[in-house]
């Protein structure tokens, strides 16, 4: 199968899957602005989704595309290292025009998957798996809110969360265009317009979640307000 068998077949998997990807941290990121404003709007949607069936479905289908995703870049990034032979370990300028995500991407991915795991273990194992599986966590499960003041409560995790959505930044900024570009979307006219959308989108996506974090971290989310900083 051309898709598995083929350079541009991977990338193609590569591009589907991070397109996808990107559509779900909109989601997630437009979710975790209501806990700006709602502490128990957020917590609706929390238990809306919890551990019903259409919840676990769709986490296992977003699995099963991160994992595509990060089997094919390390397998895309093994078979360009095997391609260069010898020549990555010659001393050469650095190419022109060429972005710093782009030489960096492996390094990226890496930090990016680090962070994924952290999300895991303070959100997804003490809310949908600790429903699934029954176990006694330190909030309700179905209580995010609780768990997101108490997560940025911890200096440690936002600094920790501040570096992930750093390199999540370049990672989206410079693989959005580039899925364009695989999957032909990428004309005189509109490489150009695809780069700078990918990068208003990223940006606009990154500071989103930035923002929760920073607002749980001070305390001056508008649904934490108690009149101190607001």
């Amino acid at each position: 199968m051309w898709l598995i068998n083929s350079s541009i077949g991977r990338k193609v998997v590569m591009s589907l899957t991070g397109i996808a990807l990107i559509l779900f941290l909109t989601f997630h990121m437009s979710m975790n602005i209501v806990a700006l404003f709602s502490g128990e709007g957020y917590n609706m949607i929390c238990e809306f989704l919890g551990a019903n069936w259409y919840a676990v479905v769709a986490t296992m289908g977003l699995a099963a595309l991160a994992l595509l995703h990060i089997v094919y870049a390390f397998w895309l990034t093994m078979q360009n290292r095997a391609a260069r032979g010898t020549e990555r370990y010659e001393v050469t300028a650095k190419p022109e025009k060429v972005e710093w995500a782009s030489q960096n991407m492996l390094v990226l991915g890496i930090i990016v998957l680090l962070g994924l795991v952290l999300h895991f273990w303070n959100f997804w194992y003490n809310m949908m798996f600790a429903e699934l599986v029954g176990f006694e966590t330190q909030f309700h499960p179905a209580d995010g809110f609780a768990y997101i003041k108490e997560t940025f409560s911890n200096p440690v995790f936002v600094v920790l969360y501040i570096v992930w959505l750093v390199a999540l930044w370049f990672h989206l900024s410079h693989g959005f265009w580039s899925a364009m570009h695989t999957l032909g979307w990428n004309g005189k006219t509109w490489f150009e317009r695809w780069k700078t959308i990918g990068l208003v989108y990223s940006t606009v996506l990154m500071l989103g979640f930035l923002v929760v974090v920073l607002a749980f971290a001070f305390g001056c989310a508008p649904s934490l307000c108690c009149g101190s900083c607001c």
